[in-house]
């Protein structure tokens, strides 16, 4: 969950997510390195009095700016190409859920059930209770089991949406008349809030999204009410 003045990411909540957070940390530590090498070689150049008329190219330092350059890349490139890959991998999900945005609410579907599927709304300011979260709280919840492979398929009714949880490391757009599919899943028991991410309106910033990750059990229990419900 984010808080006031917060500076790095939220807390990591799957295996894609701490990927992510360990790739920028690597990233950054590189950047940072170049950044310093830069600003000292440009204090130096301003501030020395030693000058060299004479000297034309250098084959060295010509070979050493072309193949550095060459091997930082490479050390950026090859980790993130595997968090790529992995955030594609896809093998036998437990739970597929298919989630469709509208203007402006989600509706989500439980594919492996007959009947269960609900729409999600935002809780208005005036009836959020002590502990919940202005903007943030709907009033049905995604459950998901915990350490379990979940599949989602994202799609859209009417306009462009975009379906991002920043703890799960999910975002993925919804275009209408096409199916896109992204999996997670949750390390631990919790709450993980998210928005929609791609600006879809008059309401865009009052979609919220909420996935709640419980022990298997709980979700049966769930999902056995729901059914009754539906």
């Amino acid at each position: 969950m984010a808080h006031p003045s917060q500076l790095g990411f939220q807390d990591a909540a799957s295996p894609v997510m701490e990927e992510l957070l360990h790739f920028h940390d690597h990233a950054l530590m590189i950047v940072f390195l170049i950044s310093t090498l830069v600003l000292y070689i440009i204090v130096a150049m301003v501030t020395t009095k030693l000058t060299n008329k004479f000297i034309l190219d250098s084959q060295e330092i010509e070979i050493i700016w072309t193949v550095l350059p060459a091997i930082i890349l490479i050390l950026i490139a090859l980790p993130s190409l595997r968090i790529l890959y992995l955030m594609d991998e896809i093998n036998d999900p437990h739970l597929t859920i298919k989630a469709v945005g509208h203007q402006w609410y989600w509706s989500y579907e439980y594919t492996d059930y007959e009947d269960l599927a609900f729409d999600s709304y935002m809780i208005s300011t005036q009836d959020l209770t002590p502990g919940q979260f202005r903007l943030l709280e709907a009033d049905h919840r995604m459950v998901i089991p915990v350490e379990s492979p979940v599949r989602v398929l994202v799609s859209a009714e009417d306009v462009l949406h975009s379906w991002a949880v920043p703890s799960l490391g999910i975002k993925m757009d919804a275009v209408p008349g096409r199916l896109n599919q992204t999996a997670f899943i949750s390390s631990r028991p919790g709450v993980f809030y998210g928005q929609c991410s791609e600006i879809c309106g008059a309401n865009h910033s009052f979609m919220p999204i909420v996935v709640e990750a419980v022990p298997l059990e709980h979700f049966e229990n769930w999902s056995s009410l729901m059914l009754e419900d539906a």
